[in-house]
């Protein structure tokens, strides 16, 4: 205990020595080093984003990749055509519809395509469209139903965009149907 009562003055100016010291290296390190570990830590987030890039374009330039790429085109191509009809075949699709109809024998069968054509769901778009097909016949309700059922499974793939049915007065005449029928179309391609 002597020690420190004799030396205590000498004590208190080495703390002090200490803690000014210890309060300018925390300053000059909020001054000089955090803004340095701050811009390291986005070099090595760039670095890392640009080793991503760098890896993929390294991928995408194997042999294997590109033919896997291919083949992945090559089906959704294929999905594509399931959805779209060429603008050629719209003749085709009209017939097709006409000899379901003639399967499912309903009475009275008309088909027409509608005037109001317009870009795939409403909007305009450079490739596509929306052709409208209108369709009306008479039928019992299994008739329609498995007309219906028929055309839902068509591909390229039918949509029914509305129909209606209104049912007979006469006990034996089948229910009058009309219905809406849209199907996405390759827009024509010129030169």
């Amino acid at each position: 205990m002597s020690f420190i009562k004799t030396y205590r003055k000498h004590l208190m100016t080495v703390g002090l020595i200490w803690a000014g010291c210890l309060i300018l290296f925390v300053f000059a390190y909020m001054i000089a080093l955090a803004p340095q570990l701050k811009s390291k830590k986005q070099v090595r987030r760039q670095l890392a984003e640009t080793k991503r890039i760098y890896d993929s374009a390294i991928q995408a330039n194997k042999e294997d990749t590109k033919i896997r790429l291919k083949e992945e085109i090559k089906n959704l191509q294929n999905k594509l055509n399931d959805f779209v009809i060429e603008f050629e075949d719209s003749a085709n699709l009209i017939f097709d519809i006409s000899q379901i109809a003639n399967e499912k024998k309903v009475d009275s069968f008309s088909i027409g395509t509608a005037d109001d054509r317009r870009g795939s769901a409403g909007v305009d778009l450079k490739y596509l469209r929306e052709n409208n097909i209108n369709i009306s016949f008479e039928g019992s309700f299994n008739q329609f139903a498995t007309f219906l059922n028929t055309l839902e499974r068509h591909r390229p793939v039918v949509f029914v965009d509305n129909f209606k049915i209104k049912r007979s007065q006469k006990e034996k005449s089948g229910h009058k149907v009309d219905m809406k029928l849209a199907v996405i179309m390759r827009k024509r391609q010129d030169g």
